[in-house]
């Protein structure tokens, strides 16, 4: 019997491994070998020296325990900042950049090797760490938390693969110019944003949000915004935690839903273009870029077009010029099929049970996780009433804005989820057909809003600040059109 028992301890793991191994082996084989001994022995030596001890080792993994979760912390800590010296004046094809993951879990003990789900959390927060950077475990992070000088950033409550129970995922702040700004720095266990009020023309009271430190980013609303839920629960939150990155970020919820007022008279293209025009002018910004999602992309060109020496650059992501009902591909089994969809908001919307929401997640993230699904239920329902969301589904079904396109006169970003379910991608095809000094960016993934791990996230962030920092498509005749699949 003694010999079939299974032998347990708990301990502090740390998992790494070197971003994009593969890719520079197959660009510089040798270089990348003898670069990746060379911070073997530092990283080595420097688990030695935190009393640590190499549980496995293969290829370019390496798995680490400590007896101490601050050891292994500091450890993490102490390697990255050493290989980024390191790695000064090097190429990026020439640097290794490794990810960590820090758990404290228990573990199986087979010989010298470390077994089960201790070590399979902490290699699954490797995989979510930025290069060079650290992912601990919500479990570490409250052993460590005011009793260590570093800085966190939390990633929320994330479903990683095999692993039974979500994890609350935090990021260590390495390097301060990869910080995120004071504004949204994480806090207790709170993002941090300052939410004003002001009024529509008509007087519809709408909420606004500041998030952030930088040049000021503008955000139009989309369906369903709700200014706290949306960093509370784990479906927008990286998101404005990317556009907070670098910008002051400007969002507000619509009239209708989430904190602004939900008995609105009218809802309309106009009335939404007006609402967006309050905000601004309450938040005092002369000139601005503008960042449209969705049907919020719309509002955005409509915007833009009443006002180009106001918007400096657009961002369009998953948008569209025309709704549901004004598409020529609509059916008329589809138009049925879709008001179908209205009447049943106007009937179940507020029921605990979320059958009706779901038809609306299910499209919207036809990949998310069970977690992710109950938190957009939870969110629609909480947003706004039955009513309004039958409403607002008629009203932006009915969108047709193929006129003021053309007329878009800032240089224009244009990005798209490739097999997007709920706007196909042909949609905004069409837009970089038609808008003059614009760029199409195809992106991986099936869903339509992007959830953290999507393939397409990287590259989101990576057009987006490239934009925003400048690029510009001037000197192009037509739009230009990007589908690559990778970062």
């Amino acid at each position: 019997m003694s010999k079939d028992r299974i032998h347990r301890k708990l301990a502090a793991i740390v998992a790494a491994d070197v971003a994009g191994y593969s890719r520079l082996m197959s660009t510089n084989e040798t270089g990348t070998m003898q670069t990746l001994s060379e911070y073997r022995r530092l990283m080595d030596d420097l688990i030695a020296q935190h009393g640590g001890r190499i549980a496995n080792s293969a290829g370019d993994s390496v798995l680490a325990e400590f007896a101490s979760i601050f050891d292994a912390v500091e450890c993490s800590v102490n390697v990255q900042m050493r290989l980024s010296e390191a790695a000064t004046g090097l190429s990026e094809d020439a640097a290794l950049r490794f990810r960590m993951g820090v758990h404290l879990g228990d573990v199986i003990i087979r010989g010298t090797d470390l077994l089960g789900d201790g070590v399979n959390i902490a290699a699954r927060l490797e995989g979510m760490a930025e290069p060079g950077g650290v992912c601990i475990s919500g479990v570490v992070f409250e052993q460590i938390e005011g009793k260590i000088d570093l800085s966190f950033r939390s990633l929320g409550i994330q479903s990683l693969k095999n692993i039974a129970r979500p994890i609350e995922v935090y990021a260590i702040e390495l390097n301060k110019e990869d910080r995120l700004p004071p504004a949204v720095t994480f806090s207790s266990a709170k993002f941090q944003q300052q939410i004003k009020y002001c009024r529509s023309d008509d007087g519809v009271r709408l909420a606004y949000a500041l998030a952030g430190n930088g040049p000021p980013l503008v955000k139009s609303a989309n369906w369903i915004n709700h200014l706290e839920l949306d960093w509370e629960l784990p479906v927008y939150r990286h998101m404005l935690a990317g556009l907070t990155k670098h910008n002051t970020l400007i969002r507000y919820d619509a009239r209708g839903n989430g904190l602004s007022d939900w008995d609105s008279s009218e809802l309309s293209l106009d009335a939404w273009v007006n609402d967006l025009e309050a905000v601004v002018n309450a938040a005092g910004l002369d000139r601005f870029p503008l960042f449209g999602f969705s049907q919020g992309c719309a509002v955005s060109i409509a915007y833009a077009v009443r006002n180009p020496h106001r918007v400096s650059r657009l961002v369009l992501f998953g948008g569209f010029a025309t709704g549901r009902f004004k598409r020529p591909s609509t059916t008329p089994t589809d138009l049925d099929r879709f008001r179908a969809i209205a009447t049943l908001m106007r009937c179940g919307w507020n029921s605990e049970d979320p059958t009706f929401r779901q038809m609306m997640t299910s499209q919207l993230m036809p990949t998310a996780t069970k977690e992710q699904a109950q938190a957009f239920n939870e969110m629609q329902r909480r947003s706004l009433s039955a009513e309004n969301a039958a409403r607002h589904f008629e009203t932006v079904s009915n969108f047709d804005i193929r006129d003021l396109v053309p007329k878009i006169s800032m240089p224009t970003l244009i990005l798209h989820i490739r097999d997007d379910l709920m706007v196909p991608i042909d949609e905004s095809r069409r837009l970089a057909a038609a808008i003059p000094r614009s760029r199409l960016v195809s992106l991986p993934g099936k869903n339509h809003i992007p959830l953290e791990n999507d393939p397409g996230m990287p590259q989101f962030f990576e057009e987006l600040f490239s934009f925003l920092n400048g690029r510009t498509f001037e000197t192009a005749d037509a739009p230009t059109v990007s589908s690559n699949s990778t970062a």
